[in-house]
């Protein structure tokens, strides 16, 4: 039986997926049913955009398959910083709870993907009905703020090598999947995109991860990232 398109789900359905995600196991289930409601759910191929900046902030969004890449994108040139690539479960777009009402950075699927997308008006009243919601939402926009502030130390203390070993390290925990050789990154990782993450060039991350996969520390599967001595890698920087 073909998979159901996104606008094609019932109000029950995207009910269904918001219980299965991390908050919706402490959110009451009148909450729940208000954001199903009010929530309408789509699909994004590879590379197409949930959101540019400059666009009106005016929802929440809420990753039920696949991954999305928050990044920002130089008007002139093009170049792209990317920010953080998130995974199922994750929520996005929650600066609009704060902000100016223009979003400051682009949300772009990083591979085929499905979201729910909440009214910003709908989502507060959500998160006022229920304390666990309002929580998890403001820690979550902690961590995040902290995580920010981190990168830019790393941007202005590390060397390039050294940013690029503590990637991997952080993306070993986040997407990580244990092998018989070591710990598989279970996310296409193309050179341009880490170059992007830790603010170097293709060319620069392309001669790291040679000599690393030289060392025997990391190796190549399928466009993925093996790291077959974790404790090389934090030796490297610590």
């Amino acid at each position: 039986m073909p998979q159901k398109r996104a606008f094609d789900l019932s109000t029950d359905e995207r009910a269904e997926m918001l219980r299965n995600l991390e908050f919706g196991s402490m959110t009451s289930e009148s909450a729940i049913v208000r954001l199903a409601k009010s929530s309408s759910a789509a699909d994004y191929r590879r590379r197409r955009f949930v959101y540019h900046a400059g666009e009106a902030a005016d929802s929440i969004f809420i990753i039920t398959r696949g991954r999305i890449k928050l990044c920002r994108i130089e008007e002139n040139s093009g170049r792209e910083a990317v920010i953080d690539i998130l995974s199922v479960g994750a929520m996005f777009g929650e600066s609009a709870l704060f902000g100016a009402g223009l979003r400051e950075k682009s949300a772009v699927a990083y591979e085929n993907s499905r979201v729910l997308r909440v009214p910003l008006a709908d989502f507060r009243e959500g998160m006022a009905e229920n304390r666990d919601l309002y929580d998890y939402t403001f820690a979550l926009i902690g961590q995040r703020l902290l995580k920010a502030e981190h990168r830019l130390a790393d941007f202005a203390l590390d060397a390039i090598p050294a940013r690029l070993e503590k990637l991997l390290i952080e993306y070993s925990g986040r997407y990580g999947v244990l092998e018989a050789d070591g710990v598989l990154i279970d996310i296409p990782l193309p050179h341009r995109e880490i170059a992007s993450i830790v603010g170097s060039t293709r060319e620069s991350v392309t001669v790291r991860l040679n000599a690393l996969r030289r060392e025997g520390i990391i190796d190549f599967v399928n466009r993925r990232i093996l790291i077959k001595r974790p404790d090389s890698l934090a030796v490297a920087w610590n």
